[in-house]
């Protein structure tokens, strides 16, 4: 689990394709040492550290995180968002984020406002439908409140530290991101779900997706 604040921003060493996808990711060295087996938040998707020193890691990619999330995407050079899993003692700074991306969005706009920029993000409907306005969203892992909110995009604005500490400041429209919806509306929707529907009933209304 994560709070969707980004501690690092890491650049992409490396990315192997054989039987699988594996990454090797650069970073600045942490004050505590990775462990082998831990979870790192790459760009919001969870990983498993296979391989580290000081200054690298791997990861594996499954199918299934290469077909969801940008990760397969990726070329060397590439800056990523990183964030290790919270432990019980650390602080709940940003909101409860799995690691678990439910889809890839587009910016379609990015707007100044002052010193912030408004985002806006074409999305799955599905997405759209359990989120809400002033509700939270993980964005390349970033833990962001929802400004604004259509059947198929959200929007939200990013202050100057967000920008400077993130990949979000590096964004331009038509740049895809990783999106996470908020695990409670998730199972609000669900619950919410009326009973006796079919599955294509209830992708039709929002509830799940598959």
């Amino acid at each position: 689990m994560f709070t969707g604040l980004v501690e690092k921003i890491g650049t992409l060493k490396r990315i192997s394709r054989g039987a699988g996808v594996v990454l090797e990711i650069g970073f600045e060295p942490w004050a505590r040492p990775l462990e082998r087996g831990e979870s790192v938040a790459v760009n919001g998707v969870c990983l498993t550290v296979v391989d580290f020193d000081e200054k690298r890691f791997t990861a594996d990619v499954l199918r299934e995180t290469e077909e969801r999330t940008g990760l397969g995407a990726l070329v060397p050079g590439a800056k990523v968002n990183l964030e290790r899993a919270l432990r019980a003692q650390d602080p709940l700074g940003g909101h409860i984020v799995q690691g678990h991306v439910d889809c890839r969005g587009k910016i379609v706009a990015k707007d100044p406002r002052g010193r912030d920029f408004r985002l806006k993000i074409r999305c799955s409907r599905v997405l759209a439908a359990q989120s809400v306005v002033k509700g939270s969203i993980a964005v390349d892992g970033v833990s962001l409140t929802i400004t604004g909110l259509g059947v198929d995009w959200v929007s939200v604005d990013l202050i100057p530290t967000t920008l400077r500490d993130t990949t979000l400041g590096l964004k331009r429209i038509g740049d895809e991101v990783n999106l996470e919806g908020d695990v409670m509306g998730k199972y609000a929707a669900k619950a919410a779900a009326p009973s006796g529907l079919t599955e294509d009933a209830l992708m039709r209304a929002g509830f799940i997706d598959v």
